[in-house]
Formats: structure tokens, sequence, C-alpha cells
């Protein structure tokens, strides 16, 4: 059974909703936890109120936005865990998807999720993350090393100077800082959670959407069993990798 932490609200429904279903489309079971136990939809402007001229670059898929119709529907879904009655011993396998909108602050500053994040490293059971999500794993401290979990291990994230930062710019005139949750890029709060700086991997600088028909175009990193992808475009590729992962895991 594979957890997926999500936030009260403004997660990515690409980065929850693809990997959900290719897991249950291999017949792996998944439950859900939110901070107070509530069901927690994804990001509106990503879901369905878009961004004007700019949906093209900017919107959720079609294809991916049916995937998110389907798992809001489920009932595990709808019953989600309260983040303080997650028994990670329970789960073989964790997953963090990210978002950049404010309420992605009820998963990144939380307590509680650090320390369900914790288990999974402790007990070398595999997770995965993409984009803002890997901040968790930045933030998490292992307190025999009093070091992130991310030391010594190779990651990628949201990239800043390809996509974090040009999609604040073009839209900042109305959004303001949507696309900034923090003054800190992504990239350089987990750069500096890493051994060096050369262990964050920031994949093509062309960044092309992946799509169920071409998983190839996406971009993910493996290092044992910790997979990271970087944005919603890397989502297919990531959820076919993760899917190889826990099988290759037998879980």
């Amino acid at each position: 059974m594979i957890l997926i932490l999500l936030p009260t609200s403004d997660y990515d429904p690409t980065e929850s909703s693809v990997p959900w279903q290719a897991m249950r489309q291999a017949g792996i079971e998944v439950r859900f936890a939110s901070p107070q136990g509530l069901p927690a939809y994804a990001d509106s402007r990503l879901v369905d109120i878009g961004f004007g001229l700019l949906n093209p670059l900017l919107m959720t898929r079609k294809a991916d936005l049916a995937s998110y119709a389907r798992m809001i529907e489920d009932p595990s879904f709808r019953r989600p865990l309260n983040y303080d009655d997650v028994d990670p011993g329970e789960f073989q396998g964790l997953l963090i998807p990210g978002g950049h909108a404010k309420g992605m602050r009820s998963l990144l500053e939380s307590e509680q999720a650090r320390r369900i994040a914790l288990h999974f490293f402790k007990t070398d059971k595999p997770v995965a993350a993409v984009c803002h999500g890997v901040l968790l794993l930045a933030r998490t401290l292992d307190p025999d090393t009093g070091r992130s979990v991310l030391q010594g291990r190779k990651v990628t994230a949201l990239v800043a100077n390809t996509m974090e930062l040009p999609a604040w710019a073009i839209t900042a005139a109305w959004l303001g800082r949507y696309y900034r949750t923090y003054t800190q890029t992504v990239e350089a709060e987990v750069t500096a959670a890493l051994s060096s700086p050369t262990d964050f991997l920031r994949g093509p600088v062309l960044a092309v959407r992946d799509s169920a028909d071409q998983p190839q175009r996406g971009f993910v990193v493996r290092d044992g069993l910790l997979l990271t992808a970087r944005w919603p475009g890397d989502c297919h590729r990531f959820a076919a990798e993760w899917v190889r992962l826990l099988t290759g895991s037998r879980i």
C-alpha cells in the first residue's frame, strides 16, 4: 500500500493523479493523507480557472485533468487520513506531489509530514517526489546526522532559470507571487540540502511535456529507492518509472 501526501489544497493535478492512475492500473493500493484528514483538492487555477492566453503554456492538459477527475471520485481520496494519524509503518512507499500556490505550505512546512517522510528513508522504502514536493525531503532532517535525508543523493526538482523564474516573470503582472511559493527558489533550497551542487540534475534545457504515448520526453532522476522529477511535464515518465520501482521492490 502506497501513501500519497497532499496539502490542504493547491497541489498540481497532474503530479498527483497521473502517478495515482498508474498505480491503480498496476493493481497497487493507494491511500491519501492531508493535514486535517479532509479531502484535499488541487489548485483551482490549474483545474478550471486557467491563465487566459497563456493556457497552452501553463494550463493542465485535458487528459491529465481527466485523470484528476477520476482520482477525486475514488473512495480513498474522499476519506483521507489525518497526518497525525498516519502510521508510516503500514505503508510500503511514499509519493509527494508538488504545486506552487499558497496551500502547498500546509504540506511543505508540516512537522508531521516530515515525520512521515523520515520513516521511509530510515527504513529504506521507496519514495517519489516531484517539483515542490522535493522541498519536503530537503527539509526532512535525519536526527542521526542533523542533515537532510537528501544528503549524498542525486535529485532533480523544479528548475529555477528555465521553469520557476520564467513562469513567475510572465504572470507576475496579474498573479503577483503565485509562482513564487517562497523567496528562495526550489532549486536553491534543494541544492543547499545536498552534499554537492552537482548532485542537483537539471535535465535538458528545453523542457518538453511528456504524455502517455511519449513518456520518454520526461526527465526523472532515480537514486536507489528515491525517484524525483521536475514539473508536470515529466509526470508520465515519472509515473511509469515509479511503478517499475515499486514492482521491482515487490510491493
